[in-house]
C-alpha cells in the first residue's frame, strides 16, 4: 500500500525555522474557521508548493525531474457535517465563498470555461470520491482555505490546492489512501480542469521529505528518491524570484502547456514508428505513449543493468535517442502540420487527435515543432541525471557550485530556445542574476512568466536579493514596498511534504 499521509499534532516535523510564526498561522486559521462556521474544525490538510530545480516539461515525457517542496503551502481546515453539501471559504477576501452540492450523477459539475477558484477544489473533491469508491453517500464538508503559495507564478499553487482538496475530502470521508494513491488521484483530478500535467507537482507536494530535494521517476513506476544537496562551505542556497508576469496554466493551455504536451506525444508516436517498435505491445498499448516508453522499449534488450552504472546507462540511452530523434525530425525544422504527422503514422488526422487526446485538451497550432521539443526533452533529462550525480558525488568544493549552476543555465537556454517557454522578463532576470553572483539561473514551473530559481552561496543571499531588487524590481515595479517584496523574492530550503494536522 505504500506510506500513508502523515498525521501530526505538532508542527516541528513539518516546518523548520520560526515555529511560532507557523503556529500562529494555524491558530489564526482555526479561529477564522470558528468565526465562519461556529464550530471547531476536525483537522487541517496541508500541501506545499514546489520549486523545480531542474527538469522542466519532461515529467509528462516520462523522464525524471528534480524538484523540492517549499515552505509556502495550502491549508484547508475541514469539518465533516451531515448532508452532502460542501461549503468553501477563503481567508483571502479576494476569493468569494462558494457552495455546491454533491450530485449522484457525476459527483459535481466543473465548468472549464469559467475560471473560478472553486473549480480546483471541485477537481480534488470529485477525484477523491471516485478514488475511494464513495460516490453514493459522501459527507457534507465545511472548509476554510489559507494559501501562501503565490498564484500563477510557477510554484504549483494550483496543484497544491488540488492535492489539499483530495486529502481533505478523503479524510473527511474516513478513508485517507497511501501517498502514491493520493498522488495518482491528484494528477487525474487536475485534468478535470483541463490541464494535462505529468505528475511532478503533485508528487513533490505529497511525497517530499524534510531537508531533501526529490529525484522523481515516473516510468516504469513512480519512485521518489530523496537527494540532499552537497554540504558545501558556505552552504548552497536557492533564491526564488517572481518576474511578476502571471501565466495561468489553465487559461493559456491551448497555445502553451497543453500544446507542448501534445507535441511530445506526437513526437513519441513518430519516433516509435521510425525505430520500428510502434507495434510492440509496450508502445501499441501505451496511453499516452511517451519518449521514455519509446526509449525503454528500444533498449529493452540492450545495455543490461549489470553492465553499466546507472548514470552511464542513462547517458548512453539519452544521447542515442537524441541523435535518432534529430535524424527523424530535422527534415522539418519549422515543424510538421497535423496532416503531415498523420500521414507519417499512416492514420487519419482525426484518429491522431483522438490518440493524443486533443478532444479533451484542445490545442491551437498550425505546426508542431517536434525537432525542438525532442531536443529539449532528451537533453533536459540528461541534465537531471547529471545534477543528481553531482549532488551525490561527495564533492563539496567550489567546483560543485559551478557544475550545478552550469546545468541550470543550460536548462534555461534550452527552455528559451528549444521549448520556447521562457519570456523576456525571465530572460532579463536570469541575466541580472548571473551578473549578481548566481551560479545558475533558470525559469521554474511551466514558464511563460512566473518564477525563476537561482543557485547562490548562502552567505551571498542578502546581497544577491538586494541587487535583484535594485536592478529588476525597482525599475519595473517601483510601487512595490519592502513588505510586498518579501513574498516576491526570497531564499528557500527543502520542505516536508503533505500532512494532516489534527488537534490534541
Amino acid at each position: 500500500m505504500g506510506h500513508s499521509i502523515p498525521i501530526v499534532s505538532a508542527l516541528d516535523g513539518v516546518y523548520t525555522g520560526d515555529l511560532l510564526l507557523h503556529g500562529a498561522r494555524y491558530q489564526a486559521l482555526t479561529e477564522a474557521f470558528i468565526e465562519t462556521y461556529g464550530v471547531m474544525p476536525d483537522f487541517i490538510a496541508r500541501a506545499p508548493g514546489r520549486v523545480n530545480i531542474i527538469g522542466e516539461h519532461i515529467d509528462y515525457c516520462g523522464f525524471p525531474v528534480f524538484p523540492m517542496a517549499i515552505v509556502p503551502d495550502c491549508l484547508i481546515a475541514v469539518k465533516a457535517v451531515d448532508g452532502s453539501s460542501v461549503k468553501l471559504s477563503n481567508v483571502n477576501a479576494k476569493f468569494a465563498a462558494r457552495q455546491f452540492d454533491y450530485q449522484p450523477d457525476g459527483v459535481v459539475d466543473i465548468d472549464q470555461t469559467v475560471h473560478d477558484w472553486v473549480n480546483y477544489f471541485k477537481c480534488g473533491y470529485k477525484g477523491a470520491l471516485e478514488a475511494i469508491a464513495n460516490t453514493s453517500s459522501p459527507v457534507g464538508m465545511q472548509c476554510l482555505m489559507d494559501g501562501s503559495v503565490p498564484i500563477s507564478v510557477g510554484l504549483s499553487s494550483s496543484s497544491a490546492f488540488v492535492c489539499c482538496a483530495v486529502m481533505a475530502t478523503m479524510k473527511a470521508n474516513g478513508k485517507l489512501l497511501s501517498q502514491e494513491r493520493v498522488v495518482k488521484t491528484a494528477v487525474a483530478s487536475e485534468r478535470y480542469i483541463g490541464t494535462n500535467g505529468g505528475g511532478m507537482d503533485q508528487t513533490t507536494s505529497i511525497m517530499s521529505q524534510p531537508q531533501s530535494a526529490a529525484f522523481i521517476e515516473f516510468s516504469p513506476m513512480l519512485r521518489v528518491t530523496p537527494v540532499r544537496f552537497p554540504s558545501t562551505t558556505p552552504p548552497i542556497a536557492f533564491v526564488i524570484a517572481n518576474t511578476m508576469v502571471e501565466s495561468d496554466k489553465a487559461v493559456t493551455a491551448p497555445t502553451n502547456y497543453n500544446l507542448r504536451v501534445v507535441e511530445t506525444r506526437i513526437g513519441a508516436l513518430m519516433l516509435a514508428k521510425h525505430l520500428n517498435i510502434s507495434e510492440h505491445s509496450a508502445c501499441a498499448n501505451a496511453d499516452p505513449l511517451t519518449f521514455k516508453t519509446v526509449m525503454d522499449e528500444y533498449f529493452a534488450n540492450s545495455y543490461p543493468s549489470d553492465r553499466d552504472p546507472p548514470v552511464l546507462k542513462w547517458t548512453k540511452r539519452l544521447t542515442d535517442m537524441l541523435e535518432r530523434a534529430e535524424a527523424l525530425f530535422a527534415t522539418h525544422p519549422q515543424g510538421f502540420t497535423l496532416d503531415e504527422c498523420a500521414d507519417y503514422l499512416s492514420i487519419s488526422a482525426s484518429d491522431l487527435t483522438r490518440i493524443v487526446h486533443t478532444d479533451r485538451f484542445p490545442v491551437r497550432a498550425d505546426r508542431f515543432k517536434l525537432l525542438q521539443r525532442a531536443q529539449h526533452a532528451f537533453s533536459e533529462a540528461l541534465r537531471v541525471v547529471k545534477f543528481r550525480q553531482v549532488c551525490e558525488s561527495g564533492d563539496t568544493s567550489d567546483e560543485c557550485f559551478v557544475a550545478l549552476g552550469d546545468l541550470m543555465n543550460q536548462s534555461q537556454d534550452s527552455c528559451r530556445d528549444l521549448f520556447e517557454c521562457s519570456c523576456p522578463e525571465l530572460d532579463e532576470i536570469c541575466k541580472i542574476a548571473r551578473k549578481a553572483g548566481s551560479f545558475g539561473s533558470r525559469l521554474t514551473g511551466a514558464g511563460w512568466g512566473g518564477c525563476s530559481v537561482h543557485l547562490v552561496r548562502q552567505d551571498d543571499c542578502e546581497n544577491f536579493i538586494a541587487t535583484l531588487k535594485q536592478e529588476y524590481y525597482s525599475r519595473r515595479f517601483p510601487e512595490l514596498g519592502d513588505d510586498e517584496l518579501k513574498n516576491v523574492i526570497f531564499a528557500t530550503s527543502p520542505s516536508s511534504g503533505a500532512v494532516i494536522y489534527v488537534f490534541d
